[in-house]
């Protein structure tokens, strides 16, 4: 063989190689760092999470309340607390059954808050207060989290199907991670009637 053509698959291996490098270094930090979204939706979950043992405590100490939505409440966060995902591997089906859980703990929370407006004496109260206004404020962190998160992912899953990319992707393993999506139904504005 010519040394020009030896010379030349030479340059062109070093290419691929120094390609190859770059873009898998590109594919691990966008993976770290949907990871590390995953983790802050996670937190603000688990913040919710632990300020309900304490609403419930306050709303059973302030008023004889109906034992069904304390229960509901409890049951729901124990579901919704018992999912675990793996972020490096976050598949549709996973986040749909944690969105699930998260949506019906969401639901019981709703309608112990609504069931609290029969009691006056509760609404007063400083420490329910407290604590509504703190769920509140948590459920908007949670939201600005995993808006947080799908833009990450939305990113991650741009640099895995770009060309070349998506055939580096392909020989190193990574695909399309999940995101979260609006629940069924939630297109439809909610009928208010007075």
């Amino acid at each position: 063989m010519r040394p020009v053509l030896i010379l030349a698959l030479i340059i062109f291996g070093l290419i691929a190689a120094f390609s190859g490098c770059n873009t898998y270094n590109n594919f691990v930090d966008r993976d770290v760092e949907v990871e590390n979204k995953w983790a802050d939706v996670q937190s603000e979950y688990q913040r919710r999470a632990d300020l309900i043992p304490n609403l419930v405590n306050t709303v059973k100490g302030a008023a004889d309340f109906e034992q069904s939505t304390i229960a509901a409440v409890t049951e729901a966060r124990a579901k919704a607390t018992s999912i675990q995902i793996d972020p490096s591997n976050i598949t549709p089906e996973q986040l749909q059954q944690f969105q699930a859980a998260q949506g019906e703990l969401s639901s019981a929370l709703g309608r112990l808050l609504m069931v609290t407006e029969n009691y006056p004496e509760l609404k007063a109260t400083e420490a329910f207060r407290d604590l509504q206004a703190q769920l509140e404020g948590t459920e908007n962190r949670i939201k600005v989290a995993r808006n947080k998160f799908n833009a990450e992912v939305s990113e991650y899953n741009k640099a895995v199907r770009r060309f070349p990319a998506k055939f580096w992707a392909t020989i190193f393993g990574f695909s399309d991670k999940a995101m979260f999506e609006a629940q069924e139904g939630s297109q439809n504005a909610p009928k208010v009637e007075f």
